[in-house]
């Protein structure tokens, strides 16, 4: 389109606008990562009831049934943001990402609440991202869909430190997008792209089934094997092993870290999606320079 064109010999036009995209997707985001989880409980709750209408249980399911029909309404759009002390309806000049929260001083203007500083932070982590994104796809159509990538990988990172859960909502869109963009050599190859997702799937499905065999215990959930699947359909199996080998030393050191410095309790379970999040888009940015780097130092 003419009128595009602006962007594609202007990369800092592109930047600029691909940062301000960024920062109302991280709006969105906000909102993603706070109610998707909710979401889900409710669905499941739903599929309970029904199971237990369908048993003849009938006493257990009218006791869940209220709830589960005056929630009816809540997903992504109903109900419209509000104050959750006040419940005062947010106004849409209140949402402007970043600068609503510096103009009220991080506080509600209604009941002076404080606003959790989590919603400028993802905002501003959304078009940074973005904006490292146009700089290195440039005006592209791998540009568009990284985009896609990086906001998606945002929201499931923060669910999962939430709530230590990667909805397949997200995660099985992405790896389907992968393996179909694979059909027009964007990014890597359909042979590539088939085998990573397999390999990425059962890769830390072994590791989890050989960790619980000896231990006992579970080491990651089933979200972590579907998410590397989806790095290996959108980046082809060559990458697979430095994502695990880069998330697995990030995530160790960040562990050591806290149960040191804050005294976290070491029998709590961290998040892996993280750092699984993280390696994978290091990876799609500068991936074919790490692996260089590594067949380097291993002297291949």
């Amino acid at each position: 389109m003419q009128g595009l064109e602006i962007f594609a010999d202007s990369p800092a036009a592109l930047m600029a606008l691909t940062g301000v995209i960024g920062l109302m997707v991280g709006s969105f985001l906000n909102v993603v990562i706070y109610r998707l989880p909710i979401m889900m409980q409710k669905s499941w709750r739903r599929e309970c009831i029904d199971y237990l209408q369908s048993t003849g249980d009938v006493q257990c399911a009218e006791h869940g049934i209220g709830s589960v029909e005056a929630d009816s309404k809540f997903n992504l759009i109903f109900p419209l943001s509000r104050c959750p002390h006040c419940e005062t309806p947010i106004k849409p000049y209140q949402n402007i990402p970043v600068l609503s929260f510096l103009l009220l001083k991080g506080r509600c203007a209604q009941c002076n609440a404080p606003i959790s500083k989590r919603y400028p932070v993802i905002e501003g982590l959304t078009g940074f991202f973005s904006v490292l994104i146009a700089w290195h796809f440039g005006y592209s159509v791998e540009a568009l869909f990284a985009l896609v990538l990086t906001w998606s990988l945002i929201a499931l990172s923060a669910i999962d430190i939430d709530h230590q859960l990667l909805p397949d909502s997200i995660t099985l869109p992405l790896l389907w997008l992968g393996l179909f963009l694979s059909l027009f050599d964007i990014f890597i190859d359909t042979h590539s792209s088939i085998i990573g997702a397999i390999a990425g799937y059962l890769s830390l499905w072994t590791v989890y089934h050989g960790f619980k065999l000896l231990t006992g215990k579970e080491g990651m959930g089933y979200g972590d094997f579907k998410l590397l699947a989806m790095f290996g359909a959108w980046l082809g199996w060559q990458y697979i092993l430095p994502i695990i080998l880069l998330s697995s030393l990030v995530g160790a050191v960040t562990g050591i870290a806290m149960v040191i410095l804050v005294k976290r309790d070491k029998n709590i379970p961290i998040p892996f999606g993280p750092y699984l999040a993280a390696a994978g888009w290091i990876a799609l940015l500068w991936g074919d320079k790490i692996n260089q780097a590594y067949l380097n130092f291993a002297g291949l």
